[in-house]
């Protein structure tokens, strides 16, 4: 049987998604081989934020792996998200002297001030919560990634208050909802 040419937006009458094209590529260059699930993976993943429904479903009908082991490996390797990011991120290192120096204390004070618990991304999407094994900063525990920028040696109010300035911040131009 041969590998399906259509991806999910041919249904959709969005064809000229150029996301998928990086999907297709990694697959076309393994072949269409099942054992390419995991990098096709991270191509969708890189492509679209998160691994949504229809992906898996194309990714399963195109390597022709069962859909329950699109989802097994999806949901087992923490790297995958099944939902989709928030406009800005919050990693929090766990590894232990991270959690010695106060990791759980960022955890708790993030999940007062937002109601999320890692994993999560506040109703409004601009904010999720992740936290890591380890981000191999221990020196400077402990570590957060905020936006792709590593902070150590953070207090859980100055997080909080990280967050709660990009919560406020209603586009890229740095206008809180106050001043427009």
């Amino acid at each position: 049987m041969a590998p399906s040419n259509r991806s999910p937006q041919s249904d959709s009458g969005t064809a000229t998604d150029t996301r998928w094209r990086l999907v297709n590529r990694t697959m076309r260059l393994h072949d269409h081989h099942p054992d390419a699930l995991i990098e096709t993976l991270h191509a969708v993943q890189a492509a679209f934020g998160c691994l949504p429904p229809e992906s898996m479903r194309y990714v399963s009908e195109s390597l022709h792996v069962p859909l329950s082991r699109v989802y097994a490996v999806a949901t087992f390797y923490h790297f995958f998200t099944l939902k989709p990011p928030g406009e800005h991120t919050c990693v929090v290192c766990q590894g232990t002297a991270c959690y010695i120096g106060g990791a759980p204390r960022i955890l708790s004070a993030v999940k007062e001030a937002f109601g999320i618990d890692p994993g999560e991304t506040t109703p409004d999407g601009r904010i999720s919560l992740l936290s890591a094994r380890c981000l191999g900063a221990c020196g400077i525990a402990p570590a957060v990634v905020l936006d792709q920028e590593i902070s150590g040696k953070i207090e859980p109010q100055d997080v909080v208050q990280t967050l709660r300035r990009w919560s406020a911040h209603d586009d890229d131009t740095g206008r809180t909802e106050g001043n427009r």
